[in-house]
């Protein structure tokens, strides 16, 4: 589906992925209704956006349904029609095991990446079928489809949003909603600060363990993914990489990873 003259709800549009998605939709000429949680993050990026026009910002908490019917009804009367929905909002774990994971911290990362992201779906896809033309597009993660030793409720969180997205698609296949999943690999956001996480200081002069893409890049490639109604799509080389080494040997891969991931947990 062309953005072009469409209006595409993103949510964790504060920052990160979610705010260069925001600005590279309107710089193809969509109007975007962009959802965050943090009114002063939504706030900077209606700043930086700059286009009173064609982007309307919602503080909305993407677990909270009410909120959701409420914001939905307040993009409708702004915009009339919605074409297409980006599920971009998530959170990571702490880096720690399972074993020493609160239910707290579970039910919360479960919550606000595979739940909200259903919440979301589940709203928007009536307004969706209506249109001559409309998209879904889920985010999932690398560690949606490998496992990363301290990040397993993240992983598990996004390994549900793959499957759900998989059946959303072969549900919707005979209509006009085409659906897209996509896998980005380590991105260069502030998504750790942003779920109250924090990380050991990389050392100075020590390269990290795996190249990161960039935010924009990565917004420019869902977008296009988007655009060319792909299926699956995966970010950085990374994503890919993991993607081989795991159809090749899942033993070996899992053991490698968590070779990199060493010295990771705080």
């Amino acid at each position: 589906m062309k953005v072009n003259g469409k209006v595409i709800v993103v949510t964790g549009a504060g920052g990160g992925v979610g705010r260069e998605l925001v600005l590279d939709l309107l710089k193809k000429g969509a109007s975007v209704a962009a959802l965050d949680i943090n009114e002063e993050r939504l706030n900077e990026t209606a700043k930086i956006a700059n286009n009173k026009e064609k982007l309307a910002t919602y503080i909305c908490d993407i677990t909270d349904v009410k909120a959701i019917d409420v914001t939905l009804k307040a993009i409708v009367k702004k915009f009339g029609v919605v074409d297409g929905l980006i599920n971009n909002a998530g959170i990571i774990q702490p880096f720690i095991n399972v074993a020493d994971l609160t239910m707290k911290q579970i039910n919360l990362v479960m919550t606000v990446n595979f739940y909200g992201t259903l919440n979301m779906t589940k709203a928007f896809l009536p307004l969706l079928l209506e249109r001559p033309e409309g998209h879904i597009l889920n985010v999932s993660s690398m560690g949606g489809f490998f496992p990363f030793p301290g990040q397993s409720i993240y992983g598990a969180s996004k390994a549900a949003i793959k499957l759900m997205t998989e059946g959303l698609y072969a549900e919707l296949i005979e209509t006009n909603v085409h659906v897209t999943l996509v896998f980005p690999g380590a991105i260069a956001t502030d998504i750790s600060k942003n779920s109250g996480v924090e990380m050991k200081a990389q050392p100075e002069g020590e390269k990290p363990a795996m190249k990161m893409t960039e935010a924009s890049d990565c917004a420019q490639q869902i977008i296009k993914g988007m655009e060319k109604n792909k299926f699956q799509l995966y970010v950085g080389s990374d994503s890919k990489m993991m993607k081989f080494m795991y159809r090749m040997s899942p033993k070996r891969a899992i053991k490698f990873i968590s070779k990199m991931m060493k010295g990771m947990n705080t």
